[in-house]
């Protein structure tokens, strides 16, 4: 399938008011990595400015990522959960590393080879092929740059990605993204310096909301753009909310959305309000030191679209 890939935003604005909402717009379910292995990655901390250069308490972000587990089982939401990996250690975030669609595993080509290493798991590909009968598709190669849904904010009910462009992707990695996800039409822009995941910044709910933050789109009009095509339905956060990762959310199902409890401490009532009045429900989780290495909880859940 061949993508459209655009950068005017009023070109953006044209193209996606012709797309379908058709799609189904959560996941059928998704996979965990545990952190057994969990500890400071020091490629990823020359480019992720959100990493805190502390020693990370390994019990702690393991009760986390269980209240997550937990947490999505409650919700109907089935889970599979992987072993953590020692030569892994940025391995409880797998939404960078794999991505679902189309009966398809996509393999990203990830920047730094602590991160390349995720991809290479074979007990990983072999439950997708064996146990999900899916074809896996390898990014990597060609000098290709491409973390997946870290950098691609992918609104599946219109099959609609948003790119924020960083070290973690550049242009060939995005076409090979956006072809292997089934993606109709992706809207391109440049983030902030400093920025290296544009789920920091954004967050498509459940193909009916955005959660955006202006400052760290640098592209003209391009953050207007995203919140004129979602019209009412647009939770502007300021800085310091994105620092507090109150961008790196997700809907797990039609009205439930995951944050961490710093993210959702960092909202006003009357922003929470407004999510509410959406329909939404919001669920915060403990993820204080899951977010010492520079993620939340969004980055913790890999999404399976069967």
């Amino acid at each position: 399938m061949n993508t459209n890939i655009v950068t005017d935003p009023d070109q953006f604005l044209q193209q996606a008011a012709a797309l379908p909402a058709d799609a189904r717009s959560v996941c059928d379910g998704v996979f965990l990595v545990a952190p057994e292995q969990f500890r400071f990655c020091e490629d990823s901390a020359r480019d992720n400015r959100y990493m805190q250069a502390v020693a990370f308490d390994q019990q702690r972000a393991l009760a986390e990522h269980q209240a997550l587990a937990q947490k999505l089982r409650q919700l109907g939401v089935p889970t599979v959960m992987f072993p953590g990996d020692p030569a892994c250690p940025d391995g409880i975030f797998p939404n960078n590393a794999f991505a679902t669609a189309n009966g398809r595993l996509v393999l990203g080509a990830m920047k730094h080879p602590a991160r390349q290493r995720e991809t290479y798991r074979r007990d990983i590909r072999f439950w997708f092929q064996q146990a999900m009968g899916m074809e896996v598709v390898a990014l990597e190669g060609e000098g290709r740059v491409a973390e997946l849904t870290g950098v691609l904010i992918i609104d599946r009910s219109r099959r609609l990605g948003f790119c924020g462009m960083s070290e973690r992707v550049n242009e060939a990695g995005l076409a090979a993204m956006a072809r292997a996800l089934g993606l109709a039409l992706v809207f391109r822009f440049d983030l902030a310096d400093g920025e290296y995941h544009t789920n920091v910044v954004m967050s498509v709910l459940a193909g009916r909301a955005v959660v955006l933050q202006r400052e760290a789109i640098t592209t003209p009009g391009a953050a207007d753009a995203i919140a004129a095509f979602y019209g009412q339905r647009v939770l502007w956060i300021s800085e310091t909310q994105k620092q507090a990762f109150a961008g790196n959310c997700l809907a797990v199902t039609e009205r439930d959305v995951l944050m961490s409890e710093t993210g959702y401490s960092s909202l006003s009532h009357t922003q929470i309000q407004r999510l509410q009045d959406w329909q939404f429900v919001l669920h915060p989780l403990p993820a204080t030191e899951v977010e010492k290495a520079g993620g939340s909880v969004r980055c913790m859940v890999g999404e399976l679209f069967l």
